[in-house]
């Protein structure tokens, strides 16, 4: 069974990127309806944007989490504002010896 990552792109500066990761490590595992294995916060420099790599163990969680994650928006203070939503099943994940 192949593990999907739900990845989202927001609009911000370093500012937001720092919130979001700091709203993010007051809970000790993900919010209630979102089943999710692991969670990445990115930020691009260059364009100023924030991507958040949620991970699943299942098509079936993906689909869960990103009903509730759809529902959720950045707080109207944050800066951010998301552009885009992908979801992708992971094919290959190798690590370095």
């Amino acid at each position: 069974m192949s593990d999907w990552v739900r990845v989202a792109t927001f609009e911000g500066d370093e500012a937001a990127a720092r919130s979001i990761v700091d709203e993010i490590n007051k809970e000790p595992g993900p919010p209630p309806g979102i089943p999710a294995k692991s969670i990445m916060v990115g930020f691009d420099r260059e364009n100023n944007h924030v991507r958040v790599v949620v991970r699943f163990d299942s098509e079936e969680n993906l689909r869960i989490g990103s009903e509730t994650l759809d529902g959720m928006s950045p707080p109207d203070d944050s800066g951010m504002r998301r552009i885009s939503v992908e979801k992708l099943e992971v094919l290959l994940e190798r690590q370095a010896p």
